[in-house]
C-alpha cells in the first residue's frame, strides 16, 4: 500500500512587492491554516515516511509547520525544485522516482499542478484551496505503478471545512481521470 498526500501551501503574503514569487512568506491567515490542518492530520495519527517540498518559502513554511505537528524532523524534509512552477506531469515524475520503500509520502507544493494531479486521481476534486490536503491510498508496491492505478481510498480536507463535521471527507466513488499530458 502507498499513500500520497498532496498539500497545497497555506495562504501567502503579497505585502512586499520587492519579493520574488519564490520568496513570498505565509501571511497571518496562512499561519492559522497550517496550524489547523497540521492539527487535523496529527489527530488522525498521520505519520509520513517522507515529506518533499517545493523550494518556495511559503511551501517550505507549510511543510515545516505540518512536519513539526506530525513529529517529522524538519531536517528530513526534502526540497525538490521540480515542485515549483511545474506541471502535473513533472510532479508525477517526482512521485515515480520514489521507488518502493516509502509507504506514506507528503508533497507540499502549488496550484495549478496539485489540483490537476488531484483531479487525475479523483474527478470530484476540482479545486485545491490554500492548505488543502488530498490523500490517496493505492494498492501498489511501487510508486512507479500509481500513474495508471486508481486509488482505493480518497480523502480531501481544507481549512474552511468544519473539522468536527468532516474530519477528512472521503471522496467517492473513486474515479480516475486520464493522465495529464507532458
Amino acid at each position: 500500500m502507498k499513500t500520497l498526500f498532496l498539500v497545497r501551501h497555506a495562504k501567502s503574503s503579497w505585502d512586499d512587492a520587492t519579493l520574488s514569487d519564490r520568496e513570498r512568506p505565509l501571511n497571518e491567515r496562512g499561519l492559522r491554516e497550517v496550524q489547523e490542518m497540521g492539527r487535523r492530520l496529527a489527530e488522525r495519527g498521520v505519520k509520513p515516511d517522507l515529506v518533499i517540498s517545493s523550494p518556495a518559502v511559503r511551501a517550505r513554511a507549510t511543510a515545516e509547520a505540518i512536519a513539526k505537528m506530525l513529529d517529522y524532523k524538519r531536517k528530513a524534509i526534502v526540497v525538490n525544485d521540480r515542485l515549483y512552477a511545474a506541471r502535473a506531469d513533472n510532479v508525477f515524475h517526482v512521485i515515480q522516482e520514489l521507488g518502493d520503500k516509502p509507504r506514506r509520502v507528503m508533497l507540499v507544493g502549488h496550484n495549478p499542478e496539485f489540483t490537476d494531479l488531484a483531479h487525475h486521481f479523483s474527478s470530484q476534486i476540482i479545486r485545491m484551496p490554500t492548505c488543502a490536503i488530498a490523500e490517496f491510498t493505492f494498492d501498489a508496491m511501487s510508486w512507479s505503478e500509481i500513474r495508471k492505478t486508481k486509488p482505493i481510498a480518497v480523502a480531501f480536507d481544507h481549512p474552511k471545512k468544519s473539522s468536527q463535521r468532516h474530519p477528512a471527507h472521503r471522496v467517492g466513488p473513486v474515479e480516475c481521470a486520464s493522465a495529464p499530458t507532458p
